[in-house]
């Protein structure tokens, strides 16, 4: 059984949230969960999280979403490149957690360990 890690972080890269979902559960459905309670002014993902729902959820709190439109789309929304170059951290923050070879083959039996694992894999990235 696949597990799929979907992070949030912060503008210096570090973890504020982290959710596990089964392999096979998409993207999208995880946007509003991740942003549920945070207090962000910007939210930079990628076109696996565009959605008219997360987008709404976005405009409704004077969220910017720099997020590409899904090739699917038939009307291309415009994108800010320059801020969607901070989406890097995301990616830098998912390759300082696979360093740690328990997270990156997944030794654990349960999705709850396994997600256990992760937050102790952010909590010693926001101590480095």
């Amino acid at each position: 059984m696949s597990t799929k890690i979907h992070a949030c972080v912060e503008s210096l890269g570090n973890a504020v949230r982290l959710l596990a979902t089964p392999g096979q559960a998409g993207d999208s459905p995880q946007a509003l969960p991740l942003l549920d309670g945070l207090d962000v002014g910007q939210v930079v993902a990628d076109t696996a999280y565009d959605s008219d729902q997360t987008r709404a959820y976005c405009a409704q709190r004077g969220i910017q979403a720099v997020i590409p439109s899904h090739p699917n789309r038939t009307q291309p929304l415009p994108l800010d490149e320059n801020a969607y170059r901070d989406r890097n951290k995301i990616e830098r923050f998912f390759g300082r957690m696979k360093q740690y070879r328990r997270l990156a083959t997944r030794y654990e039996k349960t999705i709850v360990s396994f997600l256990a694992f992760w937050h102790i894999g952010a909590a010693l990235d926001w101590l480095r």
